[in-house]
């Protein structure tokens, strides 16, 4: 048997990209748009099984950076969208009649031209899950396949009423820990650039004030003026350096080697390690469990929680897992050698498979972890406050009194 560290250098499929294409209809019209796959020719198959014929070469969609918050359609919207969707569905609305009301209701620009857009493919003659598939940013992965599951068995309501359940605990989470892994970052910069502004600003104006007053320096005030005369001279160069900080980062993050080492590396971290690894599991169980619930095979469920893991050592174990189960292996045993997923989280899992409840089981320890994150976070956010606190305070508190130590030494002089 191959070693967990050889066989999780391979996947079983290769991942997605998103492709840029043209083509026309059968009527002569022009249309373009971006559509997820593996490679140009499997754009091109959809398009022709879409009545569609490509015009030009079909290109890879070059990568982005976006920035939280600016455009896109925020999960708040698809939340309620997915919920009303059901809700018309499981009411016995024609598909189409669906989108179009939806669509006119929609505050949202985005996601009213994507749902318009989807109406069209669908009076098209395109399936549903395929009119999603052509809008990624919005609909992911995750979100078309189970779509399409729900249209073969006839069950679509279910289904979105299943993704519903699952955006809402999946976004609850993601909030959560977001903000804690947030909150000491802004605090960190706000203590920055106090200090640094009072550095350039504020020391100059009292080291005038000193130079005029004549006499001896304390040692702390002249150590707070050399700072504050370096940072003048040398406030370029210390620019330069955030800069460069902020460029190390990207690349760290956008580079395939380097984001393993980071990924792994952030697992590992005594504070945060374990929080992050509590919520890896949480998604891990609850995306997996959805997908079961809903009737997709393991292995294309497995597929798709690899995908949308967001680290790629989580990514290569649950794509090693993939292997050992096209092998004839459960699910259980190649987890554990993972050494990434607790032993109880392996132990449940065992527990499941054996007695034909795996959804079941896997949606009780999504929801054990949830709490565990939850609290997780609680007491993360409980230490961290008060070291941020009296830190920063500490350092704003010591220039000060720095500055104020000649003035008291004059008074003292005086009296």
């Amino acid at each position: 048997m191959a070693s967990p560290s050889t066989a999780l250098q391979k996947s079983p499929q290769a991942k997605p990209s998103l492709w840029l294409w043209e083509a026309t209809t059968r009527n002569g019209d022009k249309r373009k748009g971006e559509m997820e796959a593996v490679d140009a020719r499997a754009v091109e198959a959809r398009l022709l099984s879409l009545g569609l014929t490509p015009v030009g070469k079909i290109r890879k969609k070059p990568a982005s950076i976006s920035l939280p918050g600016l455009g896109g359609v925020p999960q708040k919207d698809l939340l309620v969208f997915t919920r009303m969707f059901a809700t018309m569905i499981d009411a016995g609305l024609p598909l189409v009649q669906c989108l179009e009301i939806l669509a006119g209701q929609q505050s949202n620009a985005e996601m009213k031209r994507v749902l318009n857009a989807v109406k069209s493919k669908v009076e098209g003659g395109a399936t549903f899950a395929d009119s999603l598939r052509e809008h990624p940013k919005v609909f992911d992965t995750l979100y078309s396949s189970l779509v399409a599951a729900g249209e073969v068995a006839g069950i679509l309501d279910t289904i979105l009423n299943r993704l519903a359940a699952h955006i809402e605990k999946s976004s609850k989470l993601k909030k959560k820990v977001k903000g804690a892994l947030t909150y000491p970052v802004i605090v960190l910069f706000v203590a920055i650039g106090i200090v640094a502004g009072m550095l350039l600003f504020i020391i100059p104006t009292f080291e005038k004030m000193f130079s005029d007053m004549g006499g001896e320096l304390p040692g702390p005030t002249k150590i707070v003026v050399a700072m504050s005369e370096w940072m003048q001279t040398y406030w370029p160069h210390c620019a330069g350096v955030m800069a460069a900080i902020i460029a190390l980062v990207y690349f760290i993050l956008t580079n395939k080697k380097t984001r393993k080492v980071f990924d792994t590396t952030v697992l590992t971290l005594p504070l945060f390690g374990d929080l992050i690894c509590k919520n890896a599991v949480a998604r891990f169980t609850r995306t997996l469990g959805t997908m079961v619930s809903s009737g997709v095979p393991i292995l294309d469920g497995l597929d798709l929680v690899a995908k949308t893991s967001g680290n790629m050592r989580i990514e290569e174990s649950i794509y090693y897992v993939c292997d050992k189960i096209s092998q004839g292996k459960t699910i259980a045993e190649p987890l554990g050698e993972t050494k990434i997923f607790p032993d109880l989280v392996v132990q449940m899992i065992s527990v499941g498979e054996s007695t034909g409840a795996l959804d079941q089981m896997l949606n009780k320890i999504a929801d054990f972890y949830d709490d565990e994150v939850d609290a997780a976070v609680d007491a993360l956010t409980a230490m961290i406050e008060p070291v941020l606190m009296v830190g920063m305070g500490g350092v704003c508190g010591g220039m000060l009194i720095s500055m104020y130590l000649p003035i008291f030494s004059l008074a003292g002089a005086v009296g």
